[in-house]
């Protein structure tokens, strides 16, 4: 099950960059878990993070987040999490038109 976690600092980001070390650090052995995590840039400053989590259920995510010291510091001034589904890169050739069609159909 896919998550899709965006979350935007508090103030100046001076919290996130205390804590980063050790942020890196316990993301470098849950790596499977996460598809995509990076920083959220603007005028080029780390604004806040964004993941997308590959997780058996929202528990899963949960206990990741309990552990991850961006989640256990209130670096954060807002989180939002939902949930969602890989549509590209397909998964299968020919995913996407099947897509299509059955949307189609659905309307």
């Amino acid at each position: 099950m896919n998550f899709v976690v965006i979350g935007r600092d508090k103030g100046d980001g001076a919290l996130r960059r205390e804590e980063r070390p050790a942020h890196l650090e316990y993301v470098a052995d849950r790596q499977g878990l996460i598809l995509y995590a990076g920083p959220l840039i603007e005028g080029g400053r780390m604004i806040g993070s964004i993941f997308i989590f590959d997780v058996p259920d929202r528990a899963g995510l949960d206990a990741y987040l309990a552990d991850d010291p961006y989640f256990t510091r209130p670096i954060f001034e807002t989180i939002e999490i939902y949930e969602s589904r890989c549509m590209v890169p397909e998964s299968e050739p020919g995913f996407l038109i099947a897509e299509a069609e059955r949307s189609r159909t659905a309307t």
